[in-house]
């Protein structure tokens, strides 16, 4: 088993046990507060819930000892890209940078925005991985995130329970693994780079029945609204409808 938290509770015994003081875990506990309003409903492919997967990485940031304001970032990471802002739009805008900075202030906001903007694929991690010595510090935390963020992907073998297409990350994988590794290693965080060559190679010698993956077409995160609400749509719509056809 991984030692990385999954829940808020591990997360802030996590982070106690390595020395944060109290007003950084609670700068880090204001970054939850808001995930949980971001991602509330929200699965990712494999069926564990969103917010299990911001804490993991931001755990995989507090392993490594970092400061507070990146462990932060991390619980809200992909604010922009899955974030539910209550007008159903995706994406960055002025309107979202405000909110999420009243909350959580303007250095753990800008990590935010430049992980939003960072494309990752294997043309851009043969680039950084090539380029990584010109990276500013802003820019190799930014980077760490991400790594961060591909290690929580794949702990507990996460990546091979989605959909077929998602599954086949395992081929990128098989690919890229190794140059994300090294880049742990040039970051300066060998304990990270031994994490993720572990994860990388467990996820591609795993054999899982195919009765415990999700559905062949399970590739994205998706959202489960609750019942009550589901119902209270339906009545509106209903409403509205019914005042048309009047």
């Amino acid at each position: 088993m991984h030692p990385f938290a999954q829940t808020n509770i591990q997360l802030i015994n996590q982070l106690r046990r390595d020395g944060y003081s109290s007003a950084e875990i609670g700068s880090v506990l204001s970054s939850y507060e808001l995930s949980i309003h971001l991602f509330t409903g929200l699965f990712r492919a494999s069926g564990k819930t969103f917010i299990a997967h911001v804490v993991g990485t931001a755990s995989v940031l507090g392993s490594l000892r970092v400061p507070s304001k990146l462990v932060s970032a991390g619980l809200i990471h992909a604010a922009y890209t899955h974030g539910d802002f209550g007008n159903g739009e995706k994406g960055i805008s002025d309107a979202k940078r405000n909110q999420v900075r009243s909350v959580v202030g303007n250095e753990v906001e800008d990590y935010v925005a430049k992980f939003t903007a960072l494309r990752w694929n294997e043309d851009v991690i043969s680039a950084i991985h090539d380029s990584l010595g010109l990276l500013d510090p802003v820019g190799r935390d930014v980077l760490l995130m991400r790594l961060a963020n591909e290690l929580e992907e794949y702990l507990d073998l996460g990546i091979l329970y989605c959909g077929d297409e998602k599954r086949q990350q395992a081929n990128y994988i098989n690919r890229n693994g190794q140059l994300m590794t090294q880049m742990a290693e040039k970051l300066g965080f060998p304990a990270l780079a031994a994490t993720l060559e572990q994860a990388f190679k467990e996820a591609a010698v795993a054999d899982l029945p195919p009765t415990l993956r999700r559905p062949h077409d399970q590739n994205d995160s998706f959202l489960v609204a609750p019942k009550l609400y589901q119902r209270m749509v339906e009545a509106v719509s209903s409403r509205l409808a019914g005042a048309r056809r009047s």
